[in-house]
């Protein structure tokens, strides 16, 4: 059956089987170049991981703080947390 196939799409399986996927995107002509070489430093065993955490850091601004962290750093000077207790209204039965 893999003689049927052609080269292109043996080299395809092979790399889906690797945990690849193929990627179309559209850039300006000038920005080619450094997206092919942004996808060759994620393919860098070696650049991987440095790559991809400068990215994450430059793109999407980081990981995301937790609840908690938001939480700790709101500013709750003035802010009075106190309940006023409310029973309702009366309610003949």
């Amino acid at each position: 059956m893999a003689a049927n196939q052609s080269p292109t799409t043996q080299w395809r399986k092979r790399k889906a089987a690797l945990g690849f996927v193929r990627v179309e995107v559209q850039v300006r002509k000038e920005d080619a170049p450094l997206l092919r070489e942004v996808a060759s430093a994620l393919t860098d065993p070696a650049r991987q991981d440095t790559t991809r955490t400068a990215l994450r850091e430059q793109v999407s601004g980081g990981a995301p703080p937790s609840f908690k962290t938001l939480l700790s750093s709101a500013p709750l000077e003035g802010i009075d947390l106190n309940r006023q207790q409310d029973l309702g209204r009366d309610v003949d039965l």
